[in-house]
Formats: structure tokens, C-alpha cells, sequence
């Protein structure tokens, strides 16, 4: 095919409009921007429909073994000029690779989760940046899932994705209702640990070897009153300065490495062991 160089050509308009959440919904697609990304991606099994590609912008070992890949991903390969690319881009960190794909369809029981699970539930949190700290640290810390409950942003955000890394694909990921995500946990036999200002313990006394659910709420609204039942233990970060509170992603890496750092003592190995 010739390569694309105009900006108002139908496929790069119809890429485009999937920067918007309602377009986005109603075609059950996404935008994926990024090598990592892209390549975790395809390593997660997601179905890639086009993948546009600016061969001048693939300047990395990484980009241009990816795009030699990609004719065995299924996808059709768009070639496009840097200018169409630019407009294609999400973000200022342009590496001539971006696909529109099937969206995930995950729900609470496609959850595969081990014998001793260790997993978070995000509430109501507003900022996809946010969200994709929270499973980039999530995947570090070696969880078993991330669920996503009433958000206020929709999980599949190309900035969600940008700034998970392309973990969103790798790792087992949700959204559902905060109702059915705490009986689910319920159900599941997990213990419940909801992250608040005023929690009634310090982070670090609970027993996170246990099946064990971290549960953190939006920083301007933090969990609603259904994390609130006899079953859920809320926990404290402590706060010696002027702030009364972390960004939610600073929130969740402390309490995911605690819970890290507990299991791997109880394993008998070194901090940074291997995930369980």
C-alpha cells in the first residue's frame, strides 16, 4: 500500500475518534500507543485490527524488531508520514508504532487467581494516569489482579494504558461495580483491606500472607460507605507533614510492597523474591 500522508484520510479519522471514551464504547475498540505497550499487548492476547506505523519514527532496536513482527499478529499494517503519525499520537512520546484494537471484554469471573491471592480493587478514581500508576506498581509488586470499581474514567484511557506500560494486558484487570466487586472478595474469601485517612490500624499490622484484597479510593472522594462493613479492616498510612493524604498510586505502592515484603519473608527470601 502507499504510504498514508494525509490527516483527513477515513482510517486515521475513524483511529483518531477512539481518543474519546463515548467512541471508544459504542465501537468496543482502543488505541494502544507505544512499543512496550503494543508488544505487551500481543503478548496478552489482545486482537490488533490495524497497526499504523511511521518507519522514520522507528528508530529503536525495539521498535523495528516489533514492527518485523507484526505481520503475524493478524493486524493490517498501515505505513503513514510522520505528520499523519503526530496526529495519531497520544502524548509527546512518538515511537512510529500505534494500533487500534478489539477492547478487552474482562469481567469479575474471568479472574484467575492462586491458591493465596494478593490482589487490589481501585474505587472511583478519576485520572487514567492514575490508574495506569496504580497497575504499573500492582504488576511490580507481583498482584494477582486489579479490579476497577465505579470508575469515573473508563479503564481502556490511552493515558491509562500509556502509563501502565502495557501491564493493563499482562495482568488480570476489571472493571465492575463496587457492589459486586466486595461480594465477589467476599465470596472469594478474601480478607479486605480498605486504605483510609483515618484507618483504625497503622499498614503495616495486618497479615497480608493471608488471601488478601487491598482496596483504594479516589483522593478527592476516598471509599465510599460500602467499605465500611464488620468483614473490612481500614488501614493507615501515616501522615507527618502538612498533607493530609498520597496520590492514590504513592498510596498503593507502599502497601503493595509491605504486602510483598511480608510474603517474602515468610518465604524465607530476600526482599524482591519471586511473586506469589
Amino acid at each position: 500500500m502507499p504510504i498514508v500522508t494525509s490527516v483527513h484520510n477515513p482510517r486515521v479519522k475513524d483511529a483518531v475518534r477512539l481518543r474519546n471514551r463515548r467512541y471508544r464504547q459504542r465501537e468496543r475498540r482502543i488505541l494502544i500507543d507505544g512499543v512496550r505497550e503494543l508488544a505487551r499487548a500481543v503478548a496478552g492476547g489482545v486482537r490488533l485490527r490495524e497497526v499504523f506505523v511511521c518507519e522514520s519514527l522507528c528508530r529503536s532496536e525495539e521498535s523495528r524488531r516489533l514492527v518485523d513482527a507484526l505481520p503475524n499478529c493478524g493486524a493490517e499494517v498501515v505505513e503513514v508520514s510522520e505528520a499523519v503519525f503526530e496526529k495519531l499520537a497520544f502524548g509527546q512520546r512518538a515511537e512510529g508504532v500505534l494500533a487500534v484494537a478489539d477492547m478487552p471484554q474482562r469481567t469479575l469471573a474471568d479472574l484467575k487467581l492462586p491458591a493465596r491471592p494478593l490482589l487490589a480493587v481501585l474505587e472511583g478514581v478519576e485520572k487514567p494516569g492514575n490508574v495506569g500508576a496504580v497497575l504499573r506498581s500492582a504488576d511490580a509488586a507481583g498482584l494477582s489482579a486489579l479490579v476497577v470499581a465505579d470508575p469515573r474514567t473508563d479503564l481502556w484511557n490511552p493515558n491509562a494504558i500509556r502509563a501502565s506500560l502495557g501491564t493493563i494486558f499482562t495482568m488480570g484487570v476489571c472493571q465492575s461495580t463496587t457492589r459486586d466487586a466486595l461480594e465477589w472478595l467476599r465470596q472469594e474469601g478474601l480478607q479486605i483491606l480498605a486504605a483510609r485517612v483515618h484507618g483504625a490500624v497503622p499498614y503495616t499490622q495486618p497479615d497480608y500472607c493471608r488471601p488478601t484484597a487491598i482496596v483504594l479510593g479516589s483522593e478527592a472522594a476516598g471509599l465510599t460507605p460500602l467499605w465500611s462493613g464488620d468483614d473490612v479492616l481500614a488501614v493507615r498510612l501515616p501522615m507527618l507533614g502538612a498533607a493530609d493524604s498520597l496520590n492514590v498510586s504513592a498510596a498503593a505502592a507502599v502497601l503493595f510492597y509491605e504486602a510483598r515484603r511480608q510474603r517474602d519473608a515468610a518465604a524465607g527470601q530476600p526482599a524482591g523474591g519471586a511473586a506469589n
